[in-house]
């Protein structure tokens, strides 16, 4: 898709938190055009809940760290404005309050469905869990063969979110970008004061020292 197809659709955001082992939670945006190419990536420092953050927060804990504070971060820092922002995960929902554009969840593949048919997505601290996305809590569709998942009480996005993809090549793939994500978490921060990043359009946001 050419500079036509770009323009008629704008930025799209992906937006994922990744677990380092032995550093912490990294956040990590990537903003493509249309035709799939980078606009801008951005990744926060290693954030890492205290024991007693754990404890006082309880089941509030990730989306206060994946959304609030994480993804707080990321997208408040962007100079492009999405036309709708896709994360991989249910606690960067909550991130919503930071962006105008509608979030929503782009969920497993067909692999990643339960067996009651419910669609499942990543959502853990430590490591991978199956989450259930369906009614009440949410409403599901299908967008480029990726199934998405949208909070109940924001299913009128749905609308939205197509009619701003509308132009979007059936080819795109709204999961592939997570994946470009994760590898260039781990490059940014492999001998990060050293290297330099390889995306001329990559920059760091550094991430909130309250919740580290």
């Amino acid at each position: 898709m050419g500079a036509r197809g770009d323009k008629s659709v704008g930025a799209l955001g992906f937006a994922t938190v990744c677990d380092l082992a032995g550093r912490g939670l990294v956040g990590g945006y990537l903003l493509l055009n249309a035709a799939g190419r980078p606009l801008e990536f951005h990744c926060t420092a290693p954030v890492r809940p205290s024991r007693a953050q754990e404890i006082l927060y309880g089941p509030t804990l990730q989306p206060f760290l994946y959304g609030e504070q994480i993804g707080r971060a990321l997208l408040e820092k962007t100079s492009a404005k999405p036309v709708a922002v896709f994360v991989d995960m249910e606690a960067m929902l909550a991130a919503q309050a930071f962006v105008e554009a509608p979030l929503a969840v782009v969920c497993a593949g067909e692999a990643g469905e339960g067996s009651d048919g419910d669609l499942v997505a990543k959502d853990s601290l430590a490591s991978v869990a199956k989450v259930s996305f369906g009614p009440p809590k949410f409403h599901c569709f299908r967008l480029n063969g990726c199934k998405i998942a949208l909070p109940a009480a924001r299913q009128g996005d749905e609308a939205t979110i197509v009619e701003r993809l509308s132009s979007l090549a059936a080819a795109f793939d709204l999961a592939e970008p997570f994946e470009r994500i994760r590898e260039a978490v781990g490059e940014a921060h492999r001998d990060a004061k050293t290297r330099t990043p390889s995306v001329a359009a990559a920059s760091t946001v550094e991430g909130n020292s309250d919740a580290a």
